[in-house]
């Protein structure tokens, strides 16, 4: 038992120094325990298999998905719409949405949906994301204290208060509770969290690692340049093969998309201008939208000797089209790729370098000596120390920085392709998410079997670019440390600390009178959810509670309400609930950060709590 304690005092002095990770500091407690022969084997690596641990991986999916498509973006517009330029009410509509959602659904749930959502939300809203994640921890919990189903720890202690031999609670018992407590956070954690805005990361990061996409479109006048011409009759093209029309040749002009007429039309698909990379195979239908880049007179001409329409950018949505300013790239896409010394290209015409044959790429641009060569692309030289614009399938430019020596690919394309939005697959992508909360909500299925069964919808239906993209959306540093810390739960009451804790409080306390035990049951329970999982924590003090009310022949109603709370609403640990550790390395907040905000608004929730449970459940 003492070893324990002191695997717990030296824990969480590594989580306050903050210098080691916090999932390296969780698997060095598991360690200690499992070396020291306090937990087996088994035991010590249990965690990696809990039903929590699992969801909290998959729902990472499940929210990789939602951003990847658009979907958080789509919704969070509408938020930011609501919400207008305050960003006051922009907080608040987010805590009030949250806690909605979380009263009926899991709180773990509840943020992997949200997450992607309020990242979306702070970027549109230029607001610093750290100032909105942890509220919505916290506001997720809030809404578990509203119904029955919002928490394990609501559902621990009607379970207690059935088997003592007393009536259960109703699915609405815990509302006003939980409307306390989301009142207090509302008030408490708006000025609260003007503590953790700080200047994070270095400002030229970004350059570091390549330009944006939309400055590459720009800087090599991409929008300038890039024209729709759509196949109006069959004498043409309608049918035929790209290679067999030596469009290129003849017209100066680069064909970089086709999109049918069906995805044209999609009210999803009409800010995408690459629905099928073209291939020299590529067969044109009636009523296609060709994507050619080159010089407008020599579009023009191309039209003019065909009878082919020039499709204009600035048509309106309704039509159908997209404006220039609005492109985007989901499959195809685009990179910069310096030409090396030794390479063989060197000295050789574009048209001769078979990039497009050999590389499934197409050459759109040269920079040479801040000089760009834009027109008669295909004609131009290449020089040692060129920067070719290539333009073709993120896969395929991927291959390129992966497997050549003679240039040098800018950037990271596959960093770039995974900020572009699946934007076609939004409706699929929020088809699964109603789809699960609907399970998850009605107890179709267990919980965890829901979210895994939408992380694999997910990447099955391609709302995710790959399986490696799916696993690269899982937060491992929250997923090792929650199913590290774990053990030390099981460790606790295996070794009798966590009952001799609670013992010897009900026994201390009970002799200055009834609010003295609730309040001892209250902050004792607060003080070991800081520690362990706040679901292990009530089920140990649940039994305690309704015994020390026996004891005293009182109700147990508000004893039982006090560890539902307390557990709950431990916000001044990062792993003592899922929401916390969810929200921690994406805020990039420290174990100090939790404390500076999460244990003021824990211990005005304790003083506020002793005083009013009485009131709601009279002893």
């Amino acid at each position: 038992m003492l070893f324990t304690f002191i695997v717990i005092v030296l824990t969480a002095a590594f989580f306050v120094w903050g210098r080691i990770r916090s999932d390296i500091v969780a698997l060095c407690a598991m360690l200690l325990l499992m070396l020291s022969h306090t937990l087996t084997t088994e035991e010590a690596l249990s965690g990696f298999s809990n039903n929590i641990v699992i969801m909290m991986a998959a729902l990472f999916i499940v929210g990789g998905g939602i951003f990847q498509t658009g979907l958080a973006k789509m919704i969070s517009t509408k938020i930011l719409k609501l919400a207008g330029k305050s960003e006051l009410k922009l907080f608040m509509l987010l805590m009030l949405v949250t806690a909605a959602i979380g009263s009926f659904v899991s709180n773990t749930g509840t943020v992997a949906l949200m997450l992607p959502i309020v990242i979306s939300l702070a970027s549109a809203a230029n607001t610093n994301p750290r100032r909105l994640l942890m509220p919505l921890a916290f506001a997720s919990s809030m809404g578990g204290l509203m119904t029955l189903i919002g928490t394990p720890p609501n559902m621990i202690i009607n379970s207690a208060l059935i088997n003592a031999g007393y009536e259960g609670l109703s699915f609405f018992s815990f509302l006003p509770v939980g409307l306390i407590t989301l009142g207090i956070g509302l008030l408490f954690l708006w000025p609260a969290t003007r503590l953790l805005v700080k200047e994070t990361g270095n400002k030229d990061e970004t350059k570091k690692k390549g330009k944006s996409l939309s400055e590459l479109a720009h800087e090599y006048q991409l929008v300038e340049n890039l024209h729709r011409i759509k196949i109006s009759d069959d004498r043409h093209f309608a049918g035929k093969m790209l290679k067999d029309l030596d469009i290129t040749q003849k017209y100066n002009i680069t064909v970089i998309g086709v999109q049918s007429a069906a995805a044209a039309a999609s009210r999803f698909q009409r800010r995408i201008i690459d629905q099928q990379i073209p291939g020299p195979e590529t067969i044109l239908r009636k009523d296609d939208v060709v994507f050619v880049f080159g010089d407008r007179e020599d579009v023009e001409a191309f039209v003019q000797d065909t009878s082919i329409v020039l499709v204009d950018f600035t048509q309106t949505e309704n039509e159908g089209f997209a404006k220039k300013e609005d492109m985007v790239f989901s499959q195809m896409g685009i990179a910069e790729v310096v030409l090396m010394s030794n390479s063989k290209m060197v000295d050789k015409k574009v048209r001769e370098s078979d990039f497009r044959s050999r590389y499934n790429v197409t050459i759109l641009g040269i920079q040479r000596n801040n000089e760009y060569i834009l027109h008669d692309v295909k004609d131009a030289k290449m020089h040692a120390g060129d920067v070719l614009l290539a333009q073709g399938k993120w896969t395929d430019i991927a291959k390129m920085h992966d497997k050549e020596d003679s240039w040098v690919v800018i950037g990271e394309p596959m960093e770039q392709a995974s900020k572009v939005p699946l934007s076609n697959k939004a409706p699929i992508a929020a088809a699964i998410m109603v789809l699960m909360v609907l399970a998850m909500t009605l107890n179709i299925v267990a919980p965890v079997t829901a979210t895994l069964i939408a992380a694999v919808m997910m990447i099955l239906t391609g709302c995710l670019r790959s399986v490696e993209a799916a696993y690269k959306t899982i937060n491992w540093e929250s997923i090792v440390m929650f199913a590290a810390m774990i053990p030390l739960s099981i460790a606790m009451e295996k070794t009798g600390a966590s009952a001799m804790i609670a013992e010897t409080i009900v026994s201390t306390l009970s002799p200055f009178g009834t609010l003295a035990v609730l309040a001892g049951i209250y902050l004792a329970t607060m003080t070991l959810t800081m520690f362990i999982s706040n679901t292990a924590t009530a089920i140990l003090f649940a039994p305690i509670a309704v015994g020390a009310a026996q004891t005293l022949g009182v109700n147990p109603t508000p004893f039982l309400f006090a560890v539902t709370v307390a557990a709950s609403m431990c916000l001044a640990s990062p792993f003592s609930t899922p929401p916390n550790a969810l929200v921690m390395s994406a805020g990039r907040y420290t174990f100090m950060d939790y404390v500076k905000v999460g244990l003021p608004l824990q211990i005005i929730y304790a003083i506020v709590m002793i005083l009013v449970l009485p009131l709601l459940f009279p002893f």
